[in-house]
């Protein structure tokens, strides 16, 4: 069946204040949106729209009929998120699913109410996940070479004097200490301790930031990394001394351009810092966040499960399936994304990468948003279904025959990933 859902966005301070209003086509709310959930998670299901006189959930539907709406009987493993970043998120991993297993079980036993606010683990799930751009989007994204981050404090400590200098070459040095993921571990273990040296080294940063963005030459400076510059200046603004901001240091700062993507992995350390993207995850709400927020810290938790290994390429490259179709296929079994791209076909010669039309495999349940124009979304079966979707609308596709997309706009597709979908057949094969 295509099924219209739909969902309310979730308020959060470091989401924007209209755009995905602007995207659904409904009133601002003069609050800042950050999330926009589409899935089955039970922290904020969808709803189901014109398939029922009642009010019912996605998990409700899935519920009523799971061999006919869920997954293999069972609950969807993904969750499609649209996402407007205002503001930087949180200084944050996800726990891998052994320790997602492991962190929920023990919560559990101890009587950690699902709502506290000291609560890590909300379900035993791991937690990777894909972004992609549909703005411009700049993301903190997996650990870089430590000596990529001893350049850029030495650089920075060549243009302050006194404390502040000593203070920036004091931390370069603790990044030459042994080998490098131990080195990253103690780093994160030594910047949330309270040492005085942190603070001055805070102070420093911001202050060079600051003196980049007031005086050109600076700025242009040949050893100073504009965009590392930039980052900093964002984030002494939002969380003044705030630990995170010397920790962003050992991260890759990217810029993706729309149709850019990454891919964290569990235990991948990030924080997305601005712009407007579709996200796909598995099916869960774990984080363990390390500054850049209000919101609960456990420094401990996050350094014990942490990966500090080196990140040589944060940026995730698609696949081109057919003309107008492209994917994203990273190493979980979870998920997959596709994006279609769709125009008019006397329009097809001017469209490089849109074609008038474009069939997508539905053996397994998908989830489909529309991020620009209006897409036809049509199923031949026993009865035909046909679903026209404009921007912002999104549909359920219970999993059976094919769909085809024709129409005029972008839509992006998510399912499970290639492992659990050919686990999947081998299991049908054998009853």
């Amino acid at each position: 069946m295509l099924i219209f859902i739909e969902n309310t966005p979730r308020a959060y301070a470091w989401g924007q204040a209209d755009a995905l209003s602007d995207l659904l086509g409904t009133p601002a709310t003069g609050q800042p949106q950050a999330e926009l959930w589409l899935g089955a998670h039970p922290g904020h299901p969808a709803a189901v729209t014109q398939a029922s006189s009642s009010m019912q959930t996605l998990i409700d539907l899935i519920e009523s009929d799971p061999e006919r709406y869920g997954f293999d009987g069972a609950r969807v493993p993904f969750l499609l998120k649209v996402l407007a970043i205002g503001a930087p998120l949180s200084l944050q991993v996800h726990p891998d699913s052994a320790q997602a297993a492991a962190g929920f079980a023990a919560e559990e036993a101890a009587g950690v109410s699902p709502d506290a606010r000291e609560r890590n683990y909300g379900d035993p799930h791991h937690k990777p996940e894909l972004l992609v751009a549909l703005s411009e989007v700049s993301a903190l994204s997996g650990f870089r070479s430590l000596s990529a981050a001893r350049r850029d404090l030495q650089a920075f400590a060549s243009v302050t004097r006194g404390k502040h200098a000593v203070a920036l070459a004091s931390v370069a040095e603790r990044l030459s200490r042994g080998e490098a993921a131990a080195a990253r571990r103690d780093f994160l273990d030594w910047v949330f301790s309270g040492d005085p040296v942190v603070a001055e080294a805070l102070d420093a940063l911001a202050a060079v930031a600051t003196s980049a963005a007031e005086d050109p030459e600076l700025e242009s400076h040949g050893e100073l990394d504009p965009d590392r510059l930039s980052v900093l200046r964002t984030l002494s603004e939002t969380h003044p001394g705030d630990p995170g901001i010397l920790v962003s240091l050992l991260l890759h700062f990217v810029r993706l351009a729309p149709g850019d993507a990454i891919f964290l992995q569990a235990r991948q350390l990030h924080a997305y810092v601005g712009g407007i993207a579709v996200e796909v995850m598995a099916s869960s709400d774990n984080v363990l966040r390390a500054g850049l927020t209000e919101k609960y810290v456990d420094v401990p938790e996050l350094c014990r499960i942490v990966d500090t290994c080196e990140l040589s390429e944060p940026r995730f490259p698609h696949e081109p399936l057919a003309p107008g179709l492209v994917v994203w296929r990273p190493p979980v079994p979870d998920f997959q994304l596709m994006r279609a791209r769709l125009c008019e076909e006397e329009n097809e010669r001017k469209s490089r990468d849109r074609a008038p039309a474009v069939s997508v495999a539905a053996d397994h349940p998908l989830v489909l948003v529309v991020t620009e124009g209006r897409v036809r979304v049509e199923r031949q079966a026993d009865l035909a279904e046909v679903a026209s979707v404009r921007r912002g609308q999104s549909l359920y596709v219970s999993a059976g025959e094919p769909i085809s997309l024709t129409g005029e706009g972008e839509a992006f597709i998510a399912t499970v990933g290639e492992a659990l979908s050919n686990n999947h057949h081998i299991r049908g094969e054998n009853l």
